[in-house]
């Protein structure tokens, strides 16, 4: 395998995709052959839970030595009690993509968040919050479940409904306070996929039937791993408080188990059902953006034709 820079200074590197597709490690494969010529190549995460200080199992963050000497950025930046907050993501991802192109150097962007890898690379503006508003969603959560809220949801933007999973009571009560406020449907919050900065976007594929295996068998490593001993002592930690991460796929089940509600087969059943689930979701998603290259995650020369797509050129930024 070759070692030249094939990057352009400036030009940002997405790696998207599924969940368990195998993004983190060949984001890593990519920075340290852009990297080789001597300016920077460095990842900026772009999973949302991966954000979050101590869920490491759970949301298969890579390790130290997983990482390879690639420096990762917006990984363990949040207590596991914060809300997620896809406007500061925004502007913390922005100044880490900033910083590294104004050194000369290549931001490889990495994680199947959807809306936080637009947010990071496209001119996104998100809506602000009401006080008021949102506590009257929550307090509806709280009372009735998301399944209601869902359904309501379902009758106003469709498109989104289609997009949040129906157990996902934080982005739904989002997405209605949006629809409230604006007067639009949440998705026309989301403009054009027009690019922020030139671009090359590299999209994982995997088979479905392929990707349901990959998910079960990540699963079950990560019970070996520790997954319950590790939700123990975040649970010491205000995991339970934590409006995000208590609901993050893995731990809101094993959260379940500690507290009586699931055997713990049940939890790591259920895991795995939800997180395939979650990933035909991030499927979707991804594919209705044009302007990223779909590569097989297996193919061999991997590295090399995601080289070669950076180095024929980014789209035009808007």
């Amino acid at each position: 395998m070759g070692s030249t820079n094939t990057g352009d200074a400036g030009t940002v590197v997405a790696v998207v995709g599924a969940t368990a597709a195998g993004k983190s490690d060949l984001a890593v494969e990519l920075a340290l052959r852009l990297g080789a010529g001597g300016a920077p190549a460095e990842a900026v995460n772009a999973d949302s839970m991966q954000l979050y200080r101590g869920m490491d199992i759970g949301t298969a963050k890579l390790s130290p030595a997983e990482r390879r000497g690639v420096p990762h950025h917006l990984l363990d930046v949040w207590d596991v009690t914060a809300t997620a907050n896809v406007a500061e993501y925004q502007r913390m991802a922005r100044a880490a993509i900033d910083g590294l192109r104004e050194r000369g150097g290549t931001p490889v962007l990495v994680g199947g968040s959807g809306l936080y890898v637009r947010g990071a690379l496209d001119d996104l503006d998100f809506p602000g919050t009401d006080p008021a508003v949102r506590a009257r969603l929550e307090a509806e959560l709280a009372d009735l479940g998301p399944a209601p809220l869902h359904a309501r949801l379902a009758g106003r933007d469709p498109a989104a409904a289609t997009a949040i999973l129906p157990t996902n009571g934080r982005r739904i009560v989002r997405a209605l306070e949006v629809i409230e406020l604006t007067g639009r449907p949440f998705t026309a919050t989301l403009p054009e996929h027009v690019s922020r900065y030139p671009c090359v976007q590299i999209g994982l594929e995997v088979p479905r039937p392929e990707l349901d295996a990959r998910i079960e068998l990540r699963v079950d490593r990560m019970w070996r791993a520790g997954l319950v001993e590790e939700v123990r002592g975040l649970e010491k930690a205000g995991l339970r408080e934590g409006r995000t991460a208590s609901r993050a796929l893995g731990y809101a089940q094993v959260l379940r188990f500690l507290a009586g509600e699931y055997g713990e087969d049940e939890a790591r059943a259920e895991t795995v059902r939800a997180t395939r689930r979650f990933a035909r979701r991030q499927d979707s998603w991804f594919r209705r953006d044009p302007r990223i290259h779909w590569l097989p995650y297996d193919a061999p020369d991997l590295a090399d034709r995601a080289l070669a797509l950076i180095a024929a050129g980014p789209a035009p930024a808007g």
